[in-house]
């Protein structure tokens, strides 16, 4: 059977460019299983928006006290893999900005995705490390990005200023490039939201992201009109409804500004939950999923 001309220029486009959008596909992918049946079981409360906010029912002694074998201190076993540690590191990055620490989960080039954690304050790089705290939210974090082919950094960020953010961005731009221009995602804890904020406000560097998760994170008002916005960036927002840090109402007009603004943008109330609550219970595979596919 012979080959027609068009069909013979589609197969040779198809040839060129498979195996540059074969990683771009692969990161679009949703992100294999990992102990769902422990931490992704989250019964709904209230669902709107065409389910892009929803309440979660949060209970302290079935969440904590069942959860840890000594509660806030250590996780049950069965919450935890420690295999891999085999691919964790630490490193000190000579960037643009200057010199930062980082602690690295999987390949330091050629990954699938990014995944960068900001801590809040008094924190540093051992927090978004810690396998046996926070429920072992954040081991399952590190076993999701190294199962699926990602890299995940927690870096310690010095102040929540123009120093951190511009460090933030650096550290983006080093992900973006060492990946192939692969997706990149912030996600920003408590006052590291802060940085989240800085970072909104460049250009550049949003465009560089697929998307932002603020676990507790302050509300920004200005939000709305920044180059994140403007770029449609997706946002995940997770949140406890008595957080007495940053209000849970803040956070929900805010949620409700972005999206009649025409945002992609998401909320998760932890009802009952408390300031620390999403460090502990947010969804990771099923936020990182959306925000490497919503843009």
């Amino acid at each position: 059977m012979q080959m027609s001309t068009i069909h013979f220029r589609a197969a040779v486009i198809c040839c060129v460019l498979l195996p540059f959008l074969f990683p771009v596909m692969a990161a679009a992918e949703v992100l294999k299983p990992y102990k769902d049946d422990l931490f992704s079981d989250q019964a709904i409360l209230e669902s709107r928006d065409d389910g892009d906010f929803t309440r979660i029912d949060y209970q302290e002694m079935r969440d904590i006290n069942g959860r840890d074998s000594i509660p806030e201190r250590r996780v049950k076993d069965r919450y935890v893999s420690l295999k891999v540690r085999r691919q964790q590191d630490n490193q000190t990055l000579d960037l643009s900005s200057g010199p930062l620490d980082v602690a690295r989960v999987g390949h330091d080039s050629g990954q699938a995705f990014t995944i960068i954690f900001i801590h809040g304050r008094g924190g540093d790089r051992r927090l978004g490390m810690n396998d046996v705290t926070f429920g072992g939210n954040f081991n399952r974090l590190k076993n999701l990005a190294v199962e699926n082919g990602g890299t995940y950094y927690a870096p310690s960020i010095a102040a929540f200023d123009v120093s951190g953010v511009a460090a933030t961005a650096a550290l983006i731009d080093y992900a973006a490039r060492n990946s192939g221009g692969r997706p990149v995602v912030l996600a920003c804890a408590s006052m590291g939201s802060f940085i989240c904020w800085g970072i909104s406000r460049d250009a550049a560097t949003v465009a560089k992201l697929s998307g932002m998760a603020v676990l507790g994170g302050a509300p920004d008002p200005d939000l709305p009109k920044s180059a994140a916005a403007k770029a449609r960036l997706p946002i995940w927002f997770t949140h406890g409804s008595n957080d007495s840090v940053y209000k849970s109402d803040d956070v929900t007009a805010l949620y409700s500004r972005l999206r009649k603004g025409g945002n992609p943008v998401r909320l998760t109330v932890y009802e009952t939950g408390s300031h620390g609550t999403p460090v502990r219970m947010t969804d990771w595979r099923q936020v990182l999923s959306w925000l490497l596919t919503a843009r």
